[in-house]
């Protein structure tokens, strides 16, 4: 078969990375030989974009017209854009880059299979192309947001919260495990919500029930779990089953009330603050992830002060902070003006990380001494890459790891910690 090779660009979130890997498998079921971010002559490239901040839109189109350029000069090859940015920002585009030859939105895997003259299969929904590493994988459990955050834009693109059913997810986890995964990674905008929606009840803890029981399965990560309506259920099977990691990835955005009633956040300081109590007392040895926005609208200095007063008060195990974005369509584009100068706003979050790193500085060296279960991601010169149960891949730090032996990516392995860093650490295998 001619004009078979296609090459995926896959750019923004874990989500994206998911939708790319069960479209491969759909053009590879069509007969299509297909890569992920190959340099090598392609007839096709499918570029999945994200819209979700600037930096990300700015990043989409600039690989849009690299590739572009690259297909132009080679005088040969069909460009499809499809993703975020497109869903968002359709008719700009168009009118911007008539390079590309088509385009389409989120949520539309059917459409552009048809569009190359192929059969979709339904039976394949639950099956993807795994790539990079093979030990991991992503699970997206449910599509869209219901929540109304004055800085989010993902209702706009991705649409009302809509569920997965438990049956299909456990299938496709099964599907994952049977081609060498070892740690699922549930995602979602938000996991607080799953099932309400087809249910009538939060069934994030029945799921994880069902996948625990999926032999060679050996962690399940739970990433982005909404403060409001937390599922405490989930703290209490995280004392009786081992494979949920230790790990809640809780994104509080602020402590000031003032600030989170802009935020139209569902939460206030007092019930983050509860909230965050009770898991350490219900969870001892979970570590506690979180994101914080700087620069929203309306921010004071005092109220950002309160901010790394919670922050050094609460000492995150790990935490990330962002600049806030003034996203188009989004209530708080619509209701506030973007006072914050773009310096203070970096300022801000540059204080943040400065704060969070002493913290993490402080919490590794702690760990010097310490006998830890980790997973092994590569090899890196003279060291093994690895992660605890602590330590989710590509946002959190990593575990250096000398040993005599071989040890193959997806290996469970015991380590001593040796020493520290401000945001990683070195080991020995026990």
């Amino acid at each position: 078969m001619n004009g078979n090779r296609v090459n995926i660009i896959t750019l923004g979130c874990s989500k994206n990375t998911v939708d790319s890997q069960k479209l491969m498998r759909q053009l590879q079921a069509g007969g299509y030989m297909v890569n992920a971010g190959s340099s090598d002559p392609v007839d096709i490239v499918i570029i999945n974009t994200c819209g979700f901040i600037r930096d990300a839109k700015e990043e989409s189109v600039d690989t849009i017209i690299k590739y572009a350029n690259a297909l132009q000069k080679e005088g040969r090859g069909k460009l499809i854009v499809m993703g975020c940015l497109v869903e968002r920002y359709r008719k700009e585009l168009e009118d911007t880059l008539p390079e590309v030859d088509t385009w389409f939105g989120v949520n539309r895997p059917g459409e552009i299979i048809r569009h190359l003259g192929l059969a979709y299969h339904e039976e394949l929904t639950g099956e993807r192309v795994i790539t990079g590493p093979r030990h991991y994988a992503y699970l997206k459990i449910s599509e869209g947001c219901d929540r109304t955050c004055a800085f989010c834009a993902i209702p706009e693109i991705r649409g009302r919260y809509l569920s997965s059913p438990v049956e299909d997810l456990v299938a496709e986890a099964r599907f994952l495990v049977s081609e060498g995964v070892k740690e699922l990674i549930l995602i979602a905008q938000d996991l607080t919500l799953y099932g309400t929606d087809i249910y009538g009840r939060q069934m994030l803890p029945e799921l994880v029930r069902r996948l625990s029981a999926i032999d060679g399965l050996g962690w399940i990560r739970l990433h982005y779990l909404y403060p409001a309506g937390f599922p405490y259920e989930i703290l209490e099977m995280m004392q009786t089953y081992p494979k949920i990691c230790r790990y809640i990835d809780i994104p509080v955005q602020h402590i000031s009330d003032t600030m989170l009633r802009k935020m139209r956040r569902e939460h206030d300081g007092a019930g983050t603050r509860r909230l965050l109590s009770d898991i350490r007392r219900m969870v001892p040895d979970a570590a506690i992830r979180t994101t914080v926005i700087a620069g929203h609208p309306g921010e004071t200095e005092q109220e950002f002060r309160e901010l790394l007063k919670f922050i050094e008060e609460q000492r995150f195990d790990r935490l990330g902070a962002f600049r806030y974005s003034h996203e188009e369509n989004t209530h708080g584009f619509l209701h506030y003006s973007d006072d914050i100068h773009e310096k203070t706003k970096e300022r801000r979050v540059a204080r943040i990380m400065e704060l969070q790193q002493l913290i993490s500085a402080e919490k590794n060296a702690a760990l010097t001494g310490s006998v830890i279960k980790v997973i092994i991601d590569r090899k890196e010169g003279l060291f093994h890459i690895g992660r605890s149960q602590h330590d989710s891949p590509e946002v959190d730090q990593e575990i250096l790891i000398k040993s005599s032996k071989k040890i193959e990516p997806g290996t469970f392995v015991d380590v001593k910690i040796t020493g520290s860093t401000d945001f990683d650490l070195y080991a020995v295998q026990v």
